[in-house]
This record gives structure tokens, sequence and C-alpha cells, in this order.
């Protein structure tokens, strides 16, 4: 069983409407940015577009960050992250 500490965790964005991928590419920049301004560690930022109307902004990070990143970019939502093989 994998320690707490040790959990990955993918905060994610949710972005809707027909700009979805315009705007979710765009705050792709802004979290990167964000990332490096507060010294946030993570292991990927990312686009998953699931429909035309409707994209996402993710970040993985490992659980001491969720609280700077939930408190300061406020996700929609997360979840425990595991690599696919």
């Amino acid at each position: 069983m994998e320690k707490t500490l040790d959990r990955k965790i993918k905060a994610i964005w949710d972005f809707r409407g027909p700009s979805a991928a315009h705007t979710a590419e765009h705050y792709q920049i802004h979290l990167k940015e964000f990332a490096e301004v507060e010294k946030v560690p993570f292991e990927q930022i990312g686009v998953e577009q699931y429909s035309p109307s409707h994209c996402i902004v993710y970040m993985v990070i490992t659980e001491p960050n969720v609280k700077k990143v939930r408190s300061l970019l406020r996700p929609n939502r997360g979840e425990i992250y595991t690599e696919k093989p």
C-alpha cells in the first residue's frame, strides 16, 4: 500500500463551451508559470479534450502540495493519480 505522502493527486480544472479548448490551452500556460513562481513541484501538467465543448487542464502533484494548490488555484475537482502501464 502506498504511503499517503507519496500519493500523487491530479488536480483538475474543467472548461466548457465553444472556446473550451482554447481556454484550457491558455490556462495550462498559467499553471506552469504558477508552479515556477510558487516553487510547486509537479509530475506533469496537461490538457485533455473530451468533446468539442469540454476540456480539462490537470496538474499532477504530490499530496503535501495539494493544500497550497487547492487554496490558491481552486481546482474544480481532484483524484488520486495512478500511472497507466
